[in-house]
């Protein structure tokens, strides 16, 4: 790896978010990119096909090389978005390796070679959201995730903030992303991916009924974050070299399930069909009623990236990509 040039490393490549980043770097006009991801058996491979890069590794091999040979010389920057993301996984030692350590792995190479560096957190660290939605670091130890992934991500926050880190990388906790590229990622694709499969094969959406008194069916809010929009984020990011620390990355807003649904039927020019079913024993007691990122930080830093609203990005989505079967990186040339 060290006989090799790149400006980038970018982890996860082939996943959702990892594949948009190096769409925006495409888009820059940035190619000399190393990619690094577990293609396995999934379809995610697919999220490839348009982009451009400079070489491919196993994340077990990338590992091994930067154990034995460090970092290529000439880098600017790695942007680590591999990790496990389901939220139901039970597996915790294996959620603590992918997500935690080797996390660690790579921040203490970067760190200690001057690479900027950074990271997904995420906004399931915030669990219920009973200490609120802020990325003040003082609050980030009060956080009690309400799943084992939350908490896989909450522990390198943890880490990095004992160990004087934060103080030299970037993490960001991004909220509910939606966008193009994710139709690999099975139960875990968004609401917007899976309403316009429903949709399409029954003219129905199946949304979850509301066990607390407070939320009417539906009406559960999270933010619904445009998968392009949270690209804007990293790469201001990764521009600033001198912005260090955890920050939301979301929409700033928080909308209802309804509302998400509602904005896919229109997209779709359908009419509006929901029925409402029992929420699975196993996400009770681990189910978010409400996210809303507060974009203060961020947007204090100079941010002034646009938010696109839902019902654009909603259209954009299917309209662009699910309906004709595009990905990122198949728009036409401008």
């Amino acid at each position: 790896m060290n006989n090799t040039k790149f400006s980038y490393i970018v982890t996860g490549a082939a996943g959702f978010i990892g594949s948009a980043v190096v769409w925006g770097l495409n888009r820059r006009g940035i190619d000399d990119v190393l990619i690094v991801d577990h293609l396995g058996t999934s379809e995610k491979w697919k999220n490839l096909r348009a982009l451009r890069y400079a070489d491919y590794m196993e994340k077990d091999d990338f590992l091994r090389c930067l154990e034995l040979d460090g970092l290529p010389g000439g880098l600017k920057g790695v942007i680590h978005l591999g990790a496990c993301s389901s939220t139901t996984e039970a597996d915790c030692s294996y959620l603590a390796h992918n997500n935690f350590e080797y996390t660690k792995a790579l921040a203490t190479r970067c760190a200690a070679n001057g690479v900027r560096f950074l990271y997904a957190s995420s906004a399931a660290t915030y669990g219920a959201g009973e200490h609120g939605y802020s990325d003040d670091h003082a609050g980030i130890p009060a956080l009690r995730p309400l799943n084992m992934y939350g908490y896989s991500k909450q522990m390198f926050d943890l880490w990095a903030i004992r160990n004087g880190l934060i103080g030299e990388i970037a993490g960001l906790k991004f909220t509910n992303v939606f966008g193009p590229n994710e139709r690999h990622k099975g139960p875990m694709r968004s609401m917007v991916c899976r309403a316009f499969e429903q949709i399409r094969d029954t003219g129905c959406v199946k949304l979850f009924k509301s066990c607390r008194p407070e939320y009417a069916d539906g009406e559960q809010k999270r933010d619904f974050v445009y998968v392009k929009d949270v690209v804007d984020m990293i790469l201001f990011l990764l521009d600033r070299p001198d912005l260090r620390g955890i920050f939301n990355a979301g929409s700033g807003l928080a909308e209802t399930w309804n509302e998400l649904v509602s904005a896919v039927f229109a997209a779709l020019d359908k009419p509006c069909k929901i029925e409402y079913i029992d929420m699975p024993e196993i996400l009770k007691g681990k189910y978010q009623y409400y996210t809303c990122a507060d974009m203060t930080k961020l947007r204090s830093a100079g941010f002034t990236g646009g938010r696109t609203p839902l019902a654009d990005a909603v259209a954009d989505y299917v309209r662009g990509y699910l309906v004709p079967d595009k990905y990122l990186g198949d728009e036409p040339s401008n």
